[in-house]
Order: C-alpha cells, then structure tokens, then sequence
C-alpha cells in the first residue's frame, strides 16, 4: 500500500513537472536566470554588488512603464513606434512648462501626460477610421512628432536643450531616488515604485477584467471579435492611449530626475520597448502574452544592457549580443508555447474521451 502511494506521489510530481515546462513564461524566466548568472561570472562584484542591482533595475523600472502598455497592445495586435518622440515631446513640454515658463511644476506634468495621453489617441483613431497599418500610422507620428518638437523647441529657446531645477514634492514623487537599508547611498529612483504600480493594473486588465479577454480576442481573430460584441475601436483606441501615456510619463520622470532635458530624449524606447516585450513572449502577430511574460522580458533586457558595461568588454559588442538574445528568446519562446498548446490539447482529448 505504501508503495502504491509512493508511486501515485512521484506521479503527481512528474506531472507537476511536466505542467510546469508548458508555462508559456517559462522560456522567458529562463532567459532571464541565464543572462543574470552569465554576467556574475564575467561581470564580477560589481555587477552582483547594490550599486550593478540599481543599474539593470532602474533600466528596468523606466522601460517597464512603457513595455507593459506596449505588451498589451501587441496582445491585441497592434504596434506603436511612436514612444519615443511622445517621451521626448512630453519632457521637452514639462521642461518648457516649468523650465523655460517658470510654470508649476504639477502643471508642467499634467501637460506632459495630456500630451502623451493625446498622441495615443490620435495614433488609435487614425488606425481604426483609415484602416492603415499601425506600424505605418505610429512611425509616422513618430517623426512627426519629433519634428514638430525639435522645430518648435528651436523656434521658442533657440537650443535644443531646457534646464529644469525643482524641489518641491512633485520632483520627488517622479525624479526622486530611494536606498535600500538606513544610511544607503540612494541609488534606486522612484521609478520602480510607478513600475510596479502599472504592472498591478496591467495584472488586474489583463487577467481579472472582462477586458482582458477583449484584448485576447481582438488579437487572436478581430472578427470573430466584432461579432461576439467587443468594442474593437475604442478598445484599440485605449490601448494606444495608455502607450502614450506610459511614454509621456517615462518622459516625466527623466526630466525631473536629469534637471532637465533634450529634443532626442528617449530615442531607444522606440525598439527596446518592443524586443522587451517580444524576449517576453509575446506574439508579433497579437493574441498571446502575459504581463509576467513582458515583466521578465523586460529584466533580460536590461541585464543584458547593463551588464555588458561590467565586464570589461567593448561596448560595440552590446548590440550583437542583444540581437543573438532576442532571436534565441523568440526560439525558445516558440518551443514553450508549443509544449503548452499541446498540453492543452492532450487535456482537451482527455475531457473528451
């Protein structure tokens, strides 16, 4: 009897097991757990140490506000390249607003986030009433509005750059950092906090409320999608807006936090955003993907960015490796995704019989 018990234990664990390998976000957690032991060997202490942990997380933390309204926006099958101009227009208008103005601070950022809040919604209804691609509409607004705010930056300040000094509460709540332990050197900044406030209410969409399976249905078949009731058009409208959103708010806190900022300010975002998320496991064609998915993908990335600095190696190198990264997670990825639909095959053949 014992045996028998014994044998029906290992059972469960094997199966437990198995279950676990068919995570579609398994890929992404070992890509993320390889990439950190690689760069403790040949980064050394310094990349183990607290001041290489603030490093890769704060990398982390300002390109997670973005990645996770992007991640849910590929989920539905769209694309938005505009990030990077909304994130240098919204600090280009804070530090206008309240640099160059003299305006509150809070005022400068409400015109930021209504800014980037804005762009959204212009990229969402030009793709929903034009029918044109979004990866077309997006990189169109992108220099668009890169033009648009280099040439008035030009016209108003006659530089490209605009100091902005402030300590009231509101650079503290964006542009502030924070140690870890009393009397730590403060070398995490808030952004973490806005992080993972976002990832919770990404969480709650995308898992909890009927709106996340709006999102999957859009992705997967937007017709079947339309003719089960979902509001297509104002659901892809929301999601461009909350990418513009999570752009312009990025752009707050860099201004806050560098004193100020330049008309090419958050350039990188535009395709970081995008292998973060796709490192994650989500698909280039909508329809799949997970919010733990793009927060791991959005770590490997930044470990990978960051680390290379520690190793001593020459940083053109960086770019290879995150190109041989991003093809081997989009691999590995799709391995795990076929182990978990046919795990979910085999229980649906079990059901059955």
């Amino acid at each position: 009897m014992a045996k028998t018990n014994s044998v029906v234990a290992l059972k469960s664990i094997g199966e437990q097991i198995l279950n676990l390998t068919r995570r579609p976000e398994l890929g992404a957690l070992a890509g993320t757990v390889i990439v950190y032991i690689f760069f403790s060997i040949f980064g050394g202490s310094q990349f183990t140490d607290i001041g290489g942990v603030s490093a890769w997380v704060n990398t982390a933390s300002e390109l997670l506000i973005i990645a996770l309204p992007v991640g849910l926006l590929m989920i539905a099958g769209e694309f938005d390249l505009s990030v990077g101009s909304i994130l240098a227009g919204s600090s280009v208008t804070l530090a206008l607003v309240s640099g160059f103005w003299g305006l509150p601070t809070w005022f400068g950022v409400l015109c930021a986030l209504t800014l980037g809040a804005t762009a959204g919604y212009l990229n969402g209804l030009m793709v929903t009433k034009t029918k044109v691609p979004s990866f077309i509409v997006t990189l169109a607004m992108q220099f668009g509005l890169a033009g648009l705010t280099l040439g008035l930056v030009r016209l108003i300040t006659l530089t490209t750059s605009i100091p902005l000094k402030d300590d009231s509460f509101v650079k503290t709540m964006f542009g502030g950092k924070f140690g870890i332990g009393e009397g730590a050197p403060e070398q995490f900044e808030n952004a973490v906090f806005w992080a993972l406030g976002i990832a919770v209410i990404v969480v709650l969409v995308l898992h909890v409320s009927p709106y996340g399976n709006w999102i999957f249905a859009i992705g997967g078949d937007i017709i079947s999608a339309r003719a089960a009731g979902v509001p297509v058009e104002k659901t892809k409208i929301v999601l461009f807006m909350s990418t513009g959103f999570g752009a312009a708010l990025v752009g707050v806190i860099q201004a806050l936090l560098y004193n100020g900022t330049s008309t090419s300010a958050g350039q990188s975002f535009v395709f970081n955003s995008v292998i973060a998320v796709v490192i994650g496991g989500v698909l280039l064609t909508g329809g799949y993907g997970s919010v733990l998915g793009v927060v791991l993908g959005t770590f490997t990335f930044s470990i990978v960015n960051r680390g290379v600095f520690y190793t001593g190696w020459d940083s053109d190198w960086a770019a290879l490796i995150l190109g041989i990264l991003l093809l081997a997670a989009v691999l590995m990825n799709n391995t795990f995704r076929r182990l978990a639909l046919s795990g979910g095959k085999k229980k649906e053949v079990k059901k059955n019989d």
